[in-house]
């Protein structure tokens, strides 16, 4: 459990640093994906490993290559950058299949945020950040990373603070002291 956790923790700061890189730079790194991948593979191999299931790792990699042939379109026509594709086939693997629905919600409210930024960027406080965004909006760039990334860390965060939830009220944790 406390491996999971750990692995669950460098997935957020690395989703953070991701989401940063994407938004000032509009690149996410092949590195960075590979590293996610490694990650959520290890958690799901971790969790496989205490359940004795592999349905998990199963869905996950079903929504994973759902994911992919689904924005790899989207991607041939430029719509959506290749980072992003990437980033979202790999995002399965970092939430596991059960939590698919969360992502998906919090993607969506994430996205229209994104999106009501972009097209007002009157809203932002700080005045370069502001003409920043502006600028995105005149090149018709928008960094989807970062929404992937948000709500990515929301649902790695929830499921953490589950696991530690379900720890502490069964006693796991006073066993192990």
């Amino acid at each position: 459990m406390i491996a999971s956790l750990v692995f669950q923790g460098l997935a957020i700061l690395l989703l953070g640093r991701i989401a940063w890189t994407d938004f000032s730079t509009q690149r996410i790194s092949n590195r960075d994906v590979l590293l996610l991948l490694c990650l959520g593979l290890s958690t799901l191999q971790l969790q496989a490993l205490q359940t004795h299931s592999w349905l998990e790792m199963g869905i996950s990699a079903f929504g994973g290559l759902a994911l992919f042939l689904a924005l790899f379109p989207f991607w041939l026509l430029r719509k959506i950058g290749a980072g992003d594709v990437k980033l979202m086939s790999v995002t399965p693997f970092l939430i596991g299949g059960s939590n698919l629905t969360v992502f998906s919600i919090l993607l969506l409210i994430f996205a229209f945020a994104t999106l009501a930024v972009v097209k007002n960027p009157f809203l932002l406080p700080a005045g370069m950040f502001r003409h920043y965004v502006q600028h995105m909006d005149r090149k018709g760039v928008v960094p989807f990373g970062v929404p992937i990334s948000a709500a990515a860390i929301c649902t790695i965060a929830l499921q953490m603070y589950h696991a530690i939830v379900v720890a502490t009220s069964s006693g796991i944790l006073e066993q192990l002291n």
